[in-house]
């Protein structure tokens, strides 16, 4: 498994992409979260859950959100997968089982 540096405190939980929205994109824009679900395409309740975090960011979210902000879709991802592998890695009993496949002696296929 590749180990990237990072600056981020790694016992910090990741800010959660709704959490960037809610805070900073929104009030910026001066938008409410009626009007910005409408030209998302998307309902209230579905904005309102991500903003409050109750929501994972999916791929057509993203894509949504890269076009409506003339961001990119990887951005929103990359955060996204950032607070679930954090997530993960809260709880370590649930890979605990898991043992890495061992190479040594393994035929290559042809």
């Amino acid at each position: 498994m590749k180990t990237t540096k990072t600056l981020r405190d790694p016992r910090r939980r990741p800010t959660h992409p709704g959490a960037l929205l809610r805070e900073d994109v929104l009030p910026a824009l001066g938008m409410t979260q009626g009007e910005f679900a409408k030209r998302l395409g998307v309902s209230r309740l579905t904005v309102s859950e991500l903003l409050h975090e109750k929501r994972a960011f999916s791929a057509e979210m993203a894509a949504r959100l890269g076009k409506l902000l003339n961001t990119s879709p990887e951005s929103w991802l990359r955060m996204q997968q950032a607070v679930d592998l954090w997530e993960i890695q809260q709880q370590p009993k649930q890979l605990a089982g898991i043992r890495p496949i061992s190479t040594a002696g393994r035929r290559r296929a042809a």
